[in-house]
């Protein structure tokens, strides 16, 4: 009942729909950001070397460490280490998603 009454599916598909537009804005300024890639909600930002196209740890815990100085917890994943898992829960107040947003946007420059 509470899915349908808050209509957390129809949130699920927006937050996911600014978050990916967010992430392929910054493939424009980040070439090592090679892959966006998810299903409503559930978004993944993979990274690689920019030169080689080989997986980068380096370069997502580089990010997420970014994120983290400015208060946004990242997680990072994948069998090489290079890809971030994008977790929040679909109740998060619009001005919070923003704001994570502009995070993101930073870390990634």
């Amino acid at each position: 009942d509470i899915i349908r009454d808050e209509q957390l599916c129809q949130r699920a598909a927006a937050l996911g729909e600014q978050l990916r537009a967010t992430l392929t804005d910054a493939q424009g300024w980040c070439p090592e950001l090679a892959e966006v890639r998810g299903l409503g909600s559930m978004v993944a930002a993979e990274f690689c070397d920019a030169a080689t196209g080989e997986p980068s740890a380096a370069v997502a815990h580089r990010v997420q460490k970014k994120a983290l100085e400015q208060g946004l917890l990242l997680l990072t994943c994948g069998q090489y280490g290079n890809v971030i898992r994008f977790l929040y829960p679909l109740t998060i107040p619009q001005d919070q998603f923003a704001k994570a947003l502009d995070i993101i946007k930073a870390a990634t420059k």
